[in-house]
């Protein structure tokens, strides 16, 4: 039992490392980045905080606002959720130090790195679901959501990815002074990364009853 657990904390460690350079990627491309990093990487535009600190920031205040909705329902648990925020925030400012010398440039290899990017965040939130150890900070937020008022998950998952979106287009107008971070890209990632962890979550699941049941 223990073995198995270790093995799926590896596991979500790797998904969210995968999930990193899919952010890096995306920003690298400059077409947008997915909706739930739209946020932190505005954040970073105007305000000392690197994009995985942001990211850290966002989360964690998703996470208070998770007490804040269910109050004794909230499982201490998912207080997991604060250091799995610190691990991607971290991990994510790797990754964007390490991609920092690639040059992208021309509109297609944008696309090329948009599109590597929208594969990497699917097959890192495969790999978290499957791991199934700790929810993310803004899939809990939904799933708050859902468990306070009666509404569907998917409907709850695109309001919020949408209200990320538009705070971000917001506050990159205000503050920046033109529209970063939301583009294209933004909606080839909001429609496409569902779609790839979909089709990697059924190899992982042949994997997970193989090796981490």
């Amino acid at each position: 039992m223990k073995r198995s657990l270790a093995a799926r904390y590896c596991l979500l460690c790797l998904g969210l490392l995968i999930m990193s350079f899919g952010v890096a990627f995306s920003i690298k491309a400059g077409l947008g980045t997915s909706p739930i990093s739209s946020l932190p990487f505005v954040l970073s535009r105007f305000t000392p905080l690197t994009v995985g600190n942001a990211t850290t920031a966002m989360n964690a205040f998703l996470v208070l606002l998770q007490i804040l909705l269910l109050r004794k329902r909230f499982q201490p648990i998912q207080l997991m959720q604060l250091p799995v925020a610190i691990l991607f925030g971290r991990l994510t400012d790797l990754s964007v130090w390490i991609t920092d010398g690639i040059v992208c440039s021309g509109y297609a290899t944008q696309w090329v790195f948009c599109i590597i990017g929208i594969l990497l965040v699917g097959i890192g939130v495969s790999f978290e679901v499957t791991a199934n150890v700790v929810t993310l900070a803004g899939e809990g937020m939904v799933l708050a959501i859902c468990s306070v008022f009666p509404l569907k998950f998917g409907n709850v998952k695109i309001s919020f990815d949408v209200t990320l979106v538009l705070i971000a287009s917001l506050l990159s107008i205000l503050f920046v002074g033109r529209l970063e971070g939301v583009r294209e890209g933004t909606v080839a990632a909001a429609l496409c990364v569902g779609l790839i962890a979909k089709q990697v979550n059924r190899p992982m699941a042949r994997f997970a009853q193989r090796c981490l049941a």
